[in-house]
Formats: C-alpha cells, structure tokens, sequence
C-alpha cells in the first residue's frame, strides 16, 4: 500500500486529486502530530488526532519572485562576519536564521541521514511560518526579541485546542496558539511527539528546549520532517512532511516554491533585515502568526484561499466540511476533496492575548537577597508580581528569569534562563535554582519578555561548604612499621581512617608531622623519617620536610600518606597526625641500624 501510495505522488503532487488522497493518509498514518494519547500526558486538553505541527494555523502566501537569486558576492570581505552577497532581497536570509538551518539540517543529516534533509526545506517552512522569525529579529542566541504567536486556536478555522502548557510558551491560559519561529502549538511541543515527551529540542546546547528559540525550533521541525523513516528526497515523503506542518495544498505549493527558490542561491543578510512577507491566507487576523506582528505590512490576500483545512480537525483532511470562509478546490468546481460545497460564510475574528498586552511593570516579592551553600539548593527562587497601568495583576504574561553564565548557579535542566508565565494573582515564581560548587556573588534577572517593563534584579550569595569534622583518628592496620637508615618505609605504610560522630569523615583535613619525644612539649623533629616535598622540582625534590598539610581523607574518611623515607639515624621515631577537631594520633616508626654498622 505504501508503494502504491508514493507512485502516486510521483506523478503529481500538486494536483487536487493527490493533495486528497494525501491528506487522507495523514488520518490513516502516524505522521508525528499531537496525538490524544501523547497530548494527554501532562496536557490539560488532548488536541484532536492528527493535528498539524501549526495547529491549522494562518500563514504567509508571498511567493517568490519569478527571477533566479543572484550567488552570493564580496570581493571585499575580510574574515570577520558573515559574508553578505548581492542578489534578489527575497534571497537573503538573516545571518542567525541561516546559520540555525544549516545547523539542524546538520545535526538530522548526522542522527538520521536516510532523511536527506536540505537546509533549503527548513528556510521554505520558517519563511511562510513567520517571514524568517520576522525578517530575523533575534538575539544573538537565536531568541526572538518579541514573541511570535499565532492566532487562537479555538475551533473557528483552526484546530480547537484548548490551554495545554498553563500560558507558559504563548501566555494564553485559555486556548492554545502556535508559538516561536517555525509556529509549534505548545501541546506538540512539549508532548505531542511519538514517544510522548514531544517535538521540542536543543539545537544551540543551552540545555533547554524553547519553542522561541530559531536553534532549537528548526533542529525540532527537522526532526519533525524526517520522522517515521521518510527520504525526502523522494517527492511523495517530501510532500507528506509539508502536509504533515500545514494540510493544505495551497501551503504545500508554496513552501515548495520557496523551497525551489532557496536551493538556486541565496545569500546572507544581517539580523533584523529580512525582507517581511506581507501577504497572509484568510484564515488570520492582521495579527497573524505574530499575533500583532510589529512594523509589518499585513494587508489581506484577495485571491482564494486553499482547500483542505476544517474547523475542529486542524486541516487533517478527514472529510468534514470546509471552514467557513474558505472556498473550493484550484480545479475552479467550487469542491474540496472529501468536503462538501458551500457559500463561505464570514468567520469570527480570534482574538489577540490582552492580558500580557497591558504589562508595565514588574514588582519584586521579597525584600531578602537569595544566599545558598555551594553545591545545595537555594531554599527560596526568585518571585515576581507583573501589574498593569492601574496596579492590577496581570495573568499570564511570560517573565523570564536570567542567571550570568559566569556563575556555577542553575535551574533545572541545567538552564540559566527560564520563562514562568503569571498565575491568577499575576505572580511569576522562578524554578528552584541550585547554587554551583565555588563561593560567591551574581545577580538574577527577571524581564518581561516582548515588553519593555523594567527589569527587576534579585542578588544572590553563594557561600563555602564549611570544612568537614573529624573528631577521631584511628589506623587500619596494627602491623608494626618498620625500615632501616637510609632507606624507606613501605610504599603507603601508613593508612588512617578519619571519623566524626561515629561516622565516617570524607575531606576532613589532617596535618602529618613528624616530632619528638617530649612528652610535654613535641617539636618537629630535625633528623629521623621524613617526606619529601610533592610540589618541589629540581634539587628540591630530595629535601626532607617533616610537616605535610592539606592532606584531606578519601569519599570513605580514608588517608594514605605519602611515601616516609629515612635518614641515617637509628631509633624510634613519633609521628602525629592531627585534625582542626582535636583529634590527635601518634603512631611509631621503628629505624633499625644497617646490617654490619
């Protein structure tokens, strides 16, 4: 049956006919989408079957001009930045968005190169996704300055998904919205994967996965395209995948035509320049997938929309009737495939989050700075109150919370930057953060992302373990030591066992002198046993020394001391060791005299 069903598309993808029996395979198959088993762990509502990777979401319909990209030119570069070539605008592509393309498509072609994944496939999707991350307008980690949302999906021309990530990646706490730069509703995300644990992934090795990240959204989508063992080098798996993202014909046309164009030439841009599409499907508001995209032209699209998307299924092609507002087939009969005819009727218009919208300000929760103890958890995070022009509580808007890299300091996942949207109450609680294993200060950073709030600064203190105790020294063995002058004791004679308590003391610090006899008064002793210096070069290295510090017991309050050679003196020789807890052990060293002397 698989066989048959790629033949077909063989023989033309882009006709009516095909687009329905291919959208009626995405039903039947286990294309990665969100599925109701997947989404219902840990969502709070399970999007229908099938659901594409954006929800059914509106998108860019630009194409591409019909002229071929100019390849990239600069006969005056000199190794620094990116290399910026002439050529049609439609072809340059932000330095960073670029550079994320070709990183995912990299990393898929290494995990899975049957996939044959072109870097051009990825830069088609983001540009009618959202015009390149809004022509590139991302920070140098590849996060967008302003998030980019998509309408919601609330069953009216879309999939009808209700909240299912608490607010956290679109700030809806009502109904979901495709978010970030290659549009992922957060369900597919965060859970909607084959596994369950989701399409999400860490494409630049921040350790976190942030749909709002190009890196890490395009190394997801990449994955998303290759999954289920396709070749996309094959036309019938390639046009599968599109579907798969958007069912429509009409968003498959136009991602191949980009697709087409990116793989003729293209040339780098830098950030913030990328021409911005302007033409939407009708399925959006001016709004769009930016969710009130700023600085962009967004008049309506006059030509008819595709067919093939349907209210409550999200464009899964499984034979309900057209959204209203969305007319026939391109053959021109007024007929979708598997639908039914119908006067499009006008469609309610989504409407955009308000409640992130009227943040200004951000207020800190407690007056106390964060101290922890290297190496532990801090007992309190970092808590913000986001308020609206009046001094209300503002729920649901996303406030980030940034850790300096310099510092050894976490969040969960290894993280230094999190995002916590508001609750009820319009508080926005950091995960609990674990302090790193050197003393020290740093500052936390909590802004509201997409607004311009002042950020709130939290100081933090790390302080030293303190040393750890040992009240009781004891060897492990009761052998006798012994060694004639001018040669050494046995290789690690002597072996200690440190306790505190009745418990074992691991890294308690002991100091190994050797010393005299005076009962009332023991000096370091000036002849008999001795170590050598561990740290000396040269002719140094055979001076005797007979004090050692910062000897430190083993995981298992166990200290081997270093290698005790002798002199030429015969006798019996004390050694002490001593602990900054009192503990005190004296053991003999017994120096024979050589044979014959």
């Amino acid at each position: 049956m698989a066989a048959t069903f790629r033949r077909r598309l063989r023989r033309g993808a882009a006709s009516t006919a095909v687009a329905a029996v291919v959208l009626a395979a995405l039903t039947a198959s286990q294309a990665p989408a969100a599925t109701e088993d997947s989404a219902a762990k840990g969502s709070k509502s399970a999007p229908p079957a099938d659901t594409p990777i954006d929800g059914g979401s509106a998108y860019f319909t630009d194409r591409p001009p019909v002229h071929r990209p100019a390849p990239p030119h600069d006969t005056h570069h000199t190794g620094q930045g990116p290399v910026l070539g002439t050529g049609p605008a439609e072809a340059g592509l932000p330095a960073t968005v670029l550079a994320a393309y070709k990183k995912a498509a990299s990393a898929v072609g290494a995990s899975d190169p049957g996939c044959r994944l072109p870097w051009q496939l990825l830069a088609g999707i983001g540009k009618v996704e959202s015009g390149q991350a809004r022509g590139g307008a991302v920070d140098a980690e590849g996060t967008t300055l302003q998030p980019i949302l998509g309408p919601q999906l609330n069953g009216h021309g879309f999939a009808l998904i209700k909240d299912t990530d608490g607010g956290r990646y679109d700030g809806d706490l009502t109904l979901d919205r495709a978010v970030g730069p290659m549009q992922f509703i957060p369900s597919t995300w965060s859970n909607g994967g084959p596994d369950g644990t989701g399409w999400g992934a860490d494409g630049n090795g921040d350790g976190k996965k942030d749909p709002h990240n190009v890196f890490d959204a395009a190394l997801a989508a990449g994955r998303y395209l290759c999954a289920g063992g396709r070749d996309l080098s094959v036309q019938g798996d390639l046009d599968r995948a599109i579907l798969g993202y958007n069912a429509s014909e009409d968003y498959l046309r136009t991602v191949l035509s980009w697709y087409a164009f990116y793989r003729k030439g293209t040339h780098e841009v830098p950030d913030g320049r990328g021409v911005l599409p302007v033409h939407r499907d009708g399925t959006g508001t001016s709004g769009g997938h930016s969710g009130g995209r700023t600085g962009e032209a967004t008049r309506p699209r006059h030509s008819s929309p595709a067919p093939g998307r349907h209210p409550g299924s999200g464009g899964s092609g499984t034979g309900t009737p057209n959204r209203p507002g969305r007319p026939g087939g391109s053959d021109g009969t007024g007929h979708t495939p598997g639908g039914h005819t119908g006067t499009p009727t006008p469609k309610p218009t989504p409407k955009p989050p308000t409640e992130p919208a009227r943040l200004t300000t951000l207020e800190r929760v407690g007056d106390k700075d964060l101290s922890a103890t290297a190496g532990t958890e801090f007992a309190a995070s970092p808590r913000v109150r986001a308020k609206d022009a009046a001094g209300k509580a503002v729920a649901g808007a996303p406030v980030r919370f940034t850790l300096p890299k310099t510092t050894g300091a976490r969040f969960p996942g290894n993280a230094t930057s999190v995002t916590v949207p508001t609750d009820k109450d319009g508080l926005a609680t950091a995960p609990t953060l674990r302090a790193g294993d050197t003393a020290g200060a740093f500052t936390i950073r909590a802004t509201a992302v997409g607004r311009t709030a002042p950020a709130v600064a939290f100081g933090a203190t790390v302080k030293a373990k303190p040393a750890p105790k040992a009240d009781k020294l004891l060897r492990t063995s009761d052998k006798e030591l012994t060694a004639t002058a001018g040669q050494a004791f046995a290789e690690d004679a002597v072996e200690v066992e440190a306790t505190y308590q009745g418990k074992v003391a691991p890294g308690a610090a002991v100091t190994a002198t050797m010393v005299t006899d005076d009962p009332k008064q023991p000096e370091e002793n000036d002849k008999g046993p001795y170590f050598r210096d561990p740290a000396a070069t040269g002719e140094g290295k055979n001076k005797p020394v007979r004090t050692l510090t910062g000897l430190t017991t083993d995981a298992h309050g166990l200290l081997k001391l270093p290698k005790i050679y002798t002199d030429t003196h015969a006798g019996t020789f004390l050694l002490r060791l001593t602990t900054a807890d009192g503990a005190v052990l004296t053991i003999e060293l017994k120096v024979a005299a050589p044979a014959g002397s």
